[in-house]
C-alpha cells in the first residue's frame, strides 16, 4: 500500500471509530508499524488545520478523534437544539477534586468539599466521567475513584497531565474564561 492509500486508510478508520482510537490499534489494524501510523496522524491533523475545515483530528484520551472546531461549537448547538453541557458547582468541584487527587475516597472528598457527597459521585458515576478504581486497603474497605476515558474526551484531553496546574488557574483573565464559557450551572448540591 503506497503512502496516499494509508493515508486514506488510517483517515477512515479514525472516521468509523465512535471513540478516540489509539495510534496501536490503527497500525495492528493496517499490519503496519506504529511510528507509521502517527507520522501519518500527524500529517493529517495539520493538513485539517491548515485547510480550516469544519473538524479538526485531535489527541485525546490517548487516542484520535475527528472534533468539531471550537469555534463552530455554537453553529452545532443550534443545528441540535441542544444546550450546551453544564455542571453544578457541586459536580464541578468534586470532579475537580477526584481528578487532581486520585485515586480518591468519598470521605476524602467529602472532608475537601466540607459536606456530603454521595449524590454528586453517584451522579458523576451515572455520567461516566468517574470510575470506581478499587477499594482501599483501610478498615472499612472504602471504594477509591478516579476519572474515566470519557472524562478526558469531554474535556479535550490526551491524558491527566493536560490538566491546568494551579498557576495556570491563578493567570486566567476574564477575558479568556468568557471565550470558553462557563461550563457551570448556580445550582447548589444537584448535579
Amino acid at each position: 500500500m503506497d503512502t496516499a492509500e494509508l493515508k486514506a486508510a488510517v483517515e477512515s478508520l479514525v472516521f468509523v471509530s465512535p471513540a478516540p482510537v489509539r495510534a496501536e490499534r490503527l497500525a495492528e489494524a493496517l499490519e503496519v508499524e506504529r511510528g507509521v501510523v502517527v507520522a501519518l496522524l500527524r500529517e493529517l491533523a495539520e493538513e485539517y488545520r491548515q485547510a480550516r475545515r469544519g473538524f479538526v483530528l485531535q489527541e485525546i484520551a490517548e487516542g484520535f478523534q475527528f472534533r468539531t472546531r471550537p469555534d463552530l461549537a455554537e453553529w452545532v448547538r443550534r443545528f441540535h437544539r441542544s444546550r450546551p453541557f453544564r455542571f453544578s458547582r457541586a459536580a464541578l468541584e468534586t470532579l475537580a477534586i477526584i481528578a487532581y487527587r486520585q485515586p480518591v475516597t468519598r470521605a476524602e472528598i467529602e472532608y475537601l468539599r466540607g459536606v456530603d457527597s454521595g449524590a454528586v459521585v453517584k451522579t458523576l458515576l451515572d455520567k461516566h466521567l468517574v470510575r470506581i478504581l478499587g477499594k482501599k486497603d483501610v478498615p472499612g474497605r472504602p471504594m477509591i475513584y478516579g476519572t474515566s476515558r470519557e472524562f478526558l474526551e469531554l474535556f479535550g484531553l490526551r491524558d491527566l497531565a493536560g490538566l491546568p496546574t494551579l498557576k495556570e488557574f491563578s493567570e486566567l483573565t476574564p477575558e479568556t474564561i468568557a471565550q470558553f464559557g462557563s461550563p457551570v450551572e448556580t445550582e447548589p448540591e444537584s448535579a
